[in-house]
């Protein structure tokens, strides 16, 4: 799934606190100022409130509509009740997404798709790279461990213009 019609597909992950939203929104801002189509795919642990609950939009949802899409002149949203069904694996929900250059995937560690991995050891929390093969480099406040796999891009994850220019070279060799 690392490449769809819909352009590449790159996870970021990491445990809460590491940095993976700060690093995703520089990284947006950064492709999509250079002209990049860019989509972004947050997963939640949490309900998600989309509208204030008097809102028409929200009340159609709690009158039964299994979907409500709410349009403006600014953008549109489309709202799914899950109400009792299991939640859709992300291979259903890209193919929802416009077409774009690449796709940011915050979240979902266990899909066996290329990620970058987020990594402050000082968070007390072992790192992903050491059991997941698709992860692909490694964003970190420390400096490569001696064990570390050599198959592993290391970053450091204070110089975001180097994993801006990592992600850029891993987007032309995966082009």
């Amino acid at each position: 799934m690392s490449r769809s019609d819909r352009g590449r597909v790159l996870g970021i992950c990491g445990w809460s606190g590491s940095g993976k939203t700060t690093l995703v929104e520089y990284l947006v801002g950064e492709l999509a100022g250079r002209g990049l189509r860019v989509n972004a795919v947050k997963h939640s642990h949490h309900d998600v409130v989309l509208e204030p609950p008097h809102t028409d939009s929200a009340r159609l949802r709690r009158a039964g509509a299994g979907e409500v899409m709410l349009v403006s002149p600014y953008r549109i949203a489309i709202a799914r009740e899950l109400r009792e069904q299991a939640e859709p694996p992300l291979d259903e929900l890209l193919p929802r997404l416009s077409p774009a250059d690449l796709t940011l995937v915050e979240g979902y560690k266990w899909e066996p798709i290329p990620k970058l991995e987020v990594h402050r050891p000082s968070l007390g929390r072992p790192a992903l790279y050491l059991d997941d093969p698709h992860i692909v480099a490694v964003a970190s406040d420390a400096p490569r461990p001696a064990d570390a796999p050599a198959r592993l891009a290391w970053l450091d994850l204070n110089d975001r213009k180097a994993v801006l220019g990592w992600l850029n070279s891993w987007l032309t060799k995966n082009s």
